[in-house]
């Protein structure tokens, strides 16, 4: 079988493109803060910050293709420390597709959303990326510097995502913990995603590695407000809608401006074979999980 490494491979979309690919490919991870195990892969700890260390896990692993999905995700976090943040998101990035080229092996890079303003919704891969925040302007120089290392690299735009890992949760699970505990939940009525699970997520990926070189975009079949998005989740599990409150970005204080409307056109993707299940469908097939 031929060797795979995925960085962040104890994070919610690693383990979910871990599940995906145990019966194609012998699977490496690496981790750094969150040294969950994963059954059937083999995880080494890697600083992203440290190039040595990166470039002895690919001496070591001598992957046949690399999935880098590592990255320090919080917008809010990239916002407060900038400097932590373009060491692992661009720096590490660069390094992880320039090693990819030297071996001459596929690269795919999980960018985001955030790389587009909100303003000018649905986003289609040709569109001219203008981030508000810190993480979408790293995201954007990964991007280019990783396409000039690497230039069959593909990179992945993804959009919000959600589900059940065991090594990782995503953005309902403390939506459902709250719930559950009676507490309320101020949702936001104008930040607008195109979310998919995990496992669609994942399924993307691997569509993307096999068919794509460049940009693709992999966002979900709706455009649904975190609003709504906790309203059906409510419904689906059958926890008090009424603990619900509406409100909008400008009533919470946060380090990093959000796009209102960041929603991934993905025509390209769906022409390819890619079917992520709307948010409804999902929700009900990870209800026993959650």
């Amino acid at each position: 079988m031929k060797k795979l490494l995925v960085t962040g491979a104890s994070g919610f979309l690693g383990w979910h493109l871990c599940q995906l690919a145990q019966s194609q490919w012998q699977l490496y991870g690496t981790y750094h803060t969150h040294p969950s195990e994963v059954p059937g892969v083999t995880l080494l700890p890697l600083d992203l910050t440290d190039y040595q260390a990166i470039k002895q896990v690919m001496q070591t692993v001598q992957p046949d293709a690399v999935l880098h999905i590592a990255a320090l995700s919080s917008p809010n976090a990239c916002q407060s420390d900038p400097d932590l943040s373009y060491r692992i998101n661009v720096v590490a990035s660069w390094e992880l597709a320039g090693l990819c080229a030297e071996a001459g092996i596929p690269c795919v890079f999980t960018s985001s959303e955030q790389v587009f303003d909100g303003l000018n919704p649905p986003y289609r891969e040709t569109d001219p990326v203008c981030p508000i925040n810190r993480y979408g302007e790293h995201k954007v120089a990964a991007e280019v510097g990783m396409q000039e290392r690497c230039p069959g690299v593909v990179i992945c735009r993804m959009p919000l995502m959600f589900g059940a890992a065991p090594t990782a949760s995503s953005f309902i699970q403390p939506w459902i913990k709250m719930l559950r505990a009676g507490q309320s939940i101020n949702l936001f009525t104008d930040e607008i995603r195109n979310p998919v699970s995990g496992m669609d997520a994942a399924q993307g990926i691997f569509l993307a590695l096999a068919n794509v070189k460049g940009i693709i975009h992999l966002g979900g079949i709706e455009r649904l407000s975190r609003y709504q998005l906790g309203c059906i989740l409510a419904e689906v599990l059958q926890l008090p809608i009424d603990q619900l409150n509406p409100c909008r970005q400008a009533d919470v204080q946060m380090a990093a401006p959000r796009p209102p409307d960041a929603s991934l056109n993905s025509e390209l993707a769906y022409s390819l074979g890619y079917q992520p299940k709307g948010f409804k469908d999902a929700i009900l097939a990870l209800q026993a999980e959650l």
